[in-house]
């Protein structure tokens, strides 16, 4: 199965471009303002006119109401939410349930967690995925680090890889893990917040070969 790819962080119209030539699946806005990749309502509302169909768009949230939630969506409707805070299972659910979109939780593998069981709670409150990303004890995504793929375990819940992936990783990090999807952010950027087309479609490449040894 081909390795699903979401690339976060689009902050320009022709990164927007860039991804889909490439042949993501996803592309990524950030709603949370300390982020260096964020965007308002209305620089998503304009990227989205861009983005033709059968592109999925996700939408990053760290600790949002379900109001605050809303708001976005009625100038920029994205198909999925990424709750990438302290949210619990409940409060996924019931944001979920308030503004009538799918969802996915990401979370930090710490040294001290309990990975399955984590996963298992969201699994059970509805989540259509799980996203696992590197531990940082401030940053909330974008951090560049990694975590030990090894942990990485096999359930039968879609389970995003994310955390320090570059075009020089990516096709390891594919075999170690054998992730449902990757996404990736700072890997492929020229500075935070800009993408670069050349990274772009490096990534994807080392993605199709990571996919394809899966395969042998």
């Amino acid at each position: 199965m081909q390795t699903r790819v979401k690339i976060c962080g689009i902050t320009r119209i022709q990164d927007v471009y860039s991804v889909v030539a490439a042949g993501a699946d996803a592309i990524g806005f950030v709603f949370y303002a300390p982020s260096p990749r964020s965007v308002n309502k209305t620089q998503a509302q304009l990227l989205l006119q861009h983005l033709p169909p059968y592109v999925q768009t996700v939408g990053l949230f760290v600790n949002a109401t379900a109001e605050e939630i809303q708001d976005i969506l009625q100038d920029a409707p994205i198909d999925i939410l990424q709750f990438h805070g302290d949210e619990t299972a409940a409060q996924c659910q019931h944001i979920a349930k308030q503004v009538g979109r799918r969802w996915y939780k990401a979370i930090q593998v710490k040294p001290d967690l309990d990975i399955v069981a984590t996963i298992q709670q969201y699994q059970h409150a509805g989540a259509s995925a799980v996203l696992l990303d590197a531990w940082h004890p401030e940053l909330k995504g974008g951090t560049g680090h990694r975590f030990d793929w090894t942990q990485f375990p096999q359930l039968d819940i879609p389970l995003i890889l994310a955390g320090g992936l570059t075009p020089e990783n990516i096709e390891d990090a594919i075999q170690t893990t054998r992730a449902y999807a990757v996404d990736v952010s700072g890997g492929v950027e020229s500075a935070k917040g800009i993408k670069d087309q050349q990274l772009i479609q490096r990534f994807m490449q080392g993605v199709h070969r990571g996919s394809a040894k899966q395969c042998d």
